[in-house]
């Protein structure tokens, strides 16, 4: 056991360098991995970043995670979040990064990397994970989710959800036209399509008046006479 936990120690070390530049896997927690996963607003955030798809890999492996998932998914306020957040055009444009070839160079670089491997290896090497799984049965988190069935406090939730001034709001956002315009306003903004939108600036190709400005190379100016005396 004691070999078992140096090793995972020295890996984790190793692996300092991938996750330094990512969200520290000492700063998430279940019920905030719980909630970036169920959030259509912030599910694709680990895909952007191999460092955050690390950190994240981390806390699944803890059935915490899990458990706290599921209790978010019995209460009816996690589905109007997340129909909120579909309807919102930051969540579409959140999404458009996976047009920037930038991601995919990440991507290259990391399955490159030695240290991203040895990173997604270091939860299996971790005897406290396996420890966490087993104990999972009598951890008060799984407890509490399984006997929310027995709650009739979650039922009375669903059953007034339609009530609730959020969801009603909710409901009328398809006729609010400022939703609409602001979907428009993402399609042609070019910060939207990452790299690609450089090709939508008008900035990138110089003077509109002179498009050929930026491309002239520019004419040395004389340095200027001295004054008189």
């Amino acid at each position: 056991m004691k070999i078992a936990k140096l090793t995972a120690a020295l890996l984790a070390v190793v692996a300092l360098p991938v996750l330094a530049n990512g969200t520290s896997a000492a700063t998430a927690t279940p019920e905030s991995t719980a909630a970036m996963l169920l959030n259509p607003a912030t599910a694709a955030d680990p895909v952007k970043d191999p460092k955050a798809a690390v950190n994240t890999m981390i806390m699944l492996m803890d059935p915490a995670t899990l458990t706290s998932m599921m209790t978010q998914g019995m209460n009816p306020a996690t589905y109007t979040q997340m129909g909120q957040a579909a309807l919102n055009p930051a969540t579409a444009q959140n999404y458009a990064v996976f047009m920037d070839p930038n991601l995919y160079t990440k991507w290259m670089s990391a399955g490159m990397d030695p240290n991203f491997y040895t990173a997604m290896m270091t939860p299996f090497m971790n005897p406290n994970m396996y420890m966490k799984w087993m104990m999972s049965p009598m951890d008060p988190r799984t407890l509490n989710a399984g006997m929310q069935m027995l709650n009739p406090g979650m039922y009375m939730n669903w059953m007034t959800a339609p009530l609730s001034p959020a969801n009603m709001n909710l409901m009328m956002a398809p006729m609010n036209p400022n939703m609409y315009t602001g979907w428009a306003n993402m399609a042609v903004d070019p910060k939207t399509y990452g790299t690609w939108g450089s090709f939508m600036n008008p900035a990138t190709y110089g003077n509109l008046a002179n498009p050929f400005a930026g491309f002239i190379p520019a004419v040395p100016v004389a340095p200027a006479a001295p004054a008189a005396k």
